[in-house]
C-alpha cells in the first residue's frame, strides 16, 4: 500500500512540475504576463498579501494581471522557490508552499514572504501546446 502512495505522489508531482516551474519563472522574471497565463480564464482568484503590498480581495484574472503588474513594477524578486512536498488537498487540487524574497525598487527595503498557492485542475483542459492543465485559484502570503 505504501508503494502505491509513493507512486501516486511521484506521478502527481511529475504531472504538475511544469506548472510549478512556470510559477517560479514568472516570479523570478517579474513577469505578470506569464503569471496571468496560470490564472483561471474567466474566473476569479482570491489574493491576500500583508504589508508592504497590503492587498486582500477576490478579483478577476484580468484585475490580478494589473495587480501583479503593479507589484512587479514596485518590487523586484531576488529569490523565489517552492518547498517540497506538495500538500495534496485531493487529486484535483493541491497547495504549493513557496518562499518569495523581494526588494522595494524605491527604498531598497527587503522582504520575505511565505506564499501559498491553491492550485486546481482544469475540468476540461485543452490540449493546446503551451497550455497548462492546472490553474491558480488562490494566493495567500505571510511575512516571515
Amino acid at each position: 500500500m505504501s508503494n502505491f502512495l509513493v507512486s501516486l505522489l511521484l506521478l502527481t508531482s511529475l504531472q504538475i512540475s511544469p506548472f510549478t516551474s512556470a510559477i517560479e519563472k514568472a516570479f523570478l522574471q517579474n513577469n505578470e504576463k506569464m503569471l496571468f497565463a496560470l490564472f483561471p480564464e474567466n474566473g476569479y482568484i482570491n489574493i491576500s498579501f500583508p504589508d508592504p503590498i497590503s492587498f486582500s480581495d477576490q478579483i478577476s484574472s484580468q484585475q490580478a494581471y494589473y495587480l501583479f503588474k503593479n507589484i512587479f513594477s514596485s518590487f523586484s524578486t531576488f529569490e523565489f522557490y517552492s518547498a517540497l512536498p506538495y500538500k495534496a488537498a485531493n487529486e484535483n487540487s493541491f497547495i504549493l508552499k513557496t518562499r518569495w524574497s523581494f526588494r522595494n525598487r524605491k527604498n531598497r527595503h527587503q522582504y520575505v514572504f511565505q506564499v501559498f498557492f491553491y492550485i486546481t485542475k482544469l475540468e476540461d483542459p485543452s490540449n493546446e501546446p503551451g497550455k497548462h492543465q492546472w490553474q491558480i485559484t488562490e494566493l495567500k502570503a505571510a511575512e516571515i
